[in-house]
């Protein structure tokens, strides 16, 4: 039996064999801080939460930093017309405040980046789609800068991204070659539901960096197709096609085509394949019961209070599954992984970190103080 074939059997069997932790799985610790509304100066918040799990300018001096974000769904879509930055996409107010700390801390450069794909090649033209002013997120520090991480961008070529040990979908990935071209990676996330993964945390945000003109439905049979104008439904969720021939495909075609078993599995070999070396959660304002307005039931805008701030996306992860009162260990059945298998889990099993809250050092706020439970 493969090592790949003994993930493929623990994917199926009772939670205790799923949940069993890697023996290698790394701990680091995870920043927790209440903060009630956006309305204050939110960079002294971030410095000191950096400085509770090891120093800004520890990661981030003379380095190349590149954040991703979170923007998910056409800037349209909005729950109850709430603001997109209150419920479900990554709040201007925390990019701009991050900036300017990743720069006080001696960043060399910094860049935004996202897939934006239903919209012209510009991510600061999808931005001001969403209401935000680009100009004032750019004088948070000198030199900032947004990219379209869509497609092949200003390169001649894209990145790929070989899953260790061999993958559990793919076997690896071709992404835009930001994601290659950087130092430092940082995931910035929203504390949320998923329809399909449970939890849309910073392992969950990476999910974004898979380019649509390679994994889009309307990519090209053989090669990118440059201006995509659809999402990643068919390739990834449902693996209703193949993504570009010039990438890596699928490692069996034959397996399930359940998204609530391809996507938790897709999500922690990128992590795995392109590590997080920071991750960061938004949880002052979000959104309870899915990722996006799209998702039919019940959605509701709510007020956790609370940022969560570290150095490995498994732990800050479990950390703030923890906060929203879910078990970060809870096997598929059991909430927020009722149909899903725990994403969590899988990246624990691949080596990324480890879900034990009682072997992760949370500093900060405690758990129990900023705790918020989400729906079950």
């Amino acid at each position: 039996m493969t090592r790949r074939d003994l993930l493929a059997l623990a994917g199926t069997l009772p939670g205790s064999a799923l949940a069993a932790p890697a023996k290698s799985a790394p701990t680091a610790p995870v920043s927790l801080a209440k903060v009630p509304s956006y309305d204050g100066d939110l960079v002294p918040v971030l410095e000191t939460m950096f400085d509770q799990i090891g120093g800004a300018g520890r990661l981030v001096r003379n380095k190349t930093v590149t954040v991703k974000v979170n923007l998910t769904g056409s800037p349209a879509l909005r729950l109850k017309g709430k603001a997109l930055g209150l419920t479900h996409y990554t709040h201007p107010k925390t990019i701009g405040a991050m900036a300017h700390v990743l720069h006080k801390a001696g960043a060399r450069r910094i860049r935004f980046v996202e897939s934006a794909w239903a919209t012209a090649d510009s991510l600061e033209e999808y931005m001001m789609e969403s209401g935000w002013r680009v100009r004032e997120l750019k004088a948070s520090a000198p030199g900032l800068e947004f990219l379209n991480t869509n497609g092949i961008g200003a390169s001649k070529g894209y990145a790929r991204f070989a899953v260790p040990g061999g993958g559990l979908i793919f076997p690896a990935y071709d992404l835009n070659h930001l994601y290659r071209d950087t130092d430092v990676f940082m995931s910035m996330a929203k504390l949320k539901n998923h329809e399909t993964c449970g939890v849309t945390l910073s392992m969950k945000n990476i999910f974004g960096i898979t380019p649509a003109s390679i994994y889009g439905d309307d990519a090209g049979e053989q090669e990118p197709n440059e201006k995509p104008t659809k999402g990643r439904a068919n390739t990834c969720h449902f693996g209703k096609r193949q993504p570009a021939r010039s990438a890596p495909g699928e490692l069996d075609s034959t397996s399930s085509r359940e998204p609530y078993y391809r996507m938790p599995r897709i999500t922690a070999e990128l992590v795995s394949a392109r590590p997080i070396d920071i991750s960061f959660i938004d949880g002052i304002e979000t959104m309870t019961g899915g990722e996006g307005p799209w998702i039919r039931g019940s959605l509701e805008h709510v007020k956790p209070g609370v940022l969560a701030l570290g150095t490995n996306p498994v732990t800050t992860d479990s950390v703030a599954t923890a906060v929203m009162g879910y078990d970060p260990r809870a096997p598929k059945g059991t909430a927020p992984f009722t149909r899903c298998d725990n994403t969590l889990l899988l990246a624990e099993r691949l080596g990324v970190g480890t879900t034990d809250l009682k072997n992760i050092e949370v500093a900060g706020a405690r758990i129990a103080d900023v705790r918020f439970p989400f729906p079950i």
